[in-house]
């Protein structure tokens, strides 16, 4: 399974009185880790805009276990959890710099034409990005099996 990690350090702005980072920066670095990950894949998210398709955030889910903290160097990890054509699931996992699980969780798109909000299928539109979601998908699901 594809597996990216992308590092941020920790910035004072992004805590909060307690000195611990504000819960909403992790939607913020979920979304870095999953341009990451589709950059590593060989895509732009840019470029399907560019040709009218969006990709919406229909559900999030976030799971707190450890606080970072200002200074804090966290790791990122993406990867895809799920896809069926029309949707996908990212799931995530934010560890620490002492390499404690802060965040896991997960988002759910949706790939809809930009001009009406209308489900679109990769398969039909981007066919090459499709194939890559695809075989992520195998690749996760015998990984399952073998747990």
């Amino acid at each position: 399974m594809l597996i990216t990690e992308a590092k941020i350090e920790v910035r004072y702005a992004e805590t909060d009185q307690m000195g611990i980072v504000y819960h909403a920066n992790y939607l913020v670095w979920m979304e870095i880790g999953r341009t990451k990950l589709i950059e590593e894949l060989g895509f732009n998210y840019a470029e399907m805009e560019k040709d009218g398709i969006l990709a919406p955030v229909i559900d999030v889910h976030v799971t707190y276990n450890y606080p970072a903290k200002y200074g804090d160097t966290i790791t990122i990890k993406t990867w895809i959890e799920n896809y069926d054509g029309l949707r996908v699931t990212y799931g995530y996992e934010v560890f620490t710099g002492e390499g404690k699980l802060a965040v896991n969780g997960y988002t759910k798109h949706v790939c809809v034409k930009k001009d009406s909000f209308r489900p679109v299928s990769l398969r039909k539109t981007h066919p090459r990005w499709h194939e890559a979601y695809e075989k992520a998908k195998k690749i996760i699901t015998q990984s399952n099996e073998k747990d």
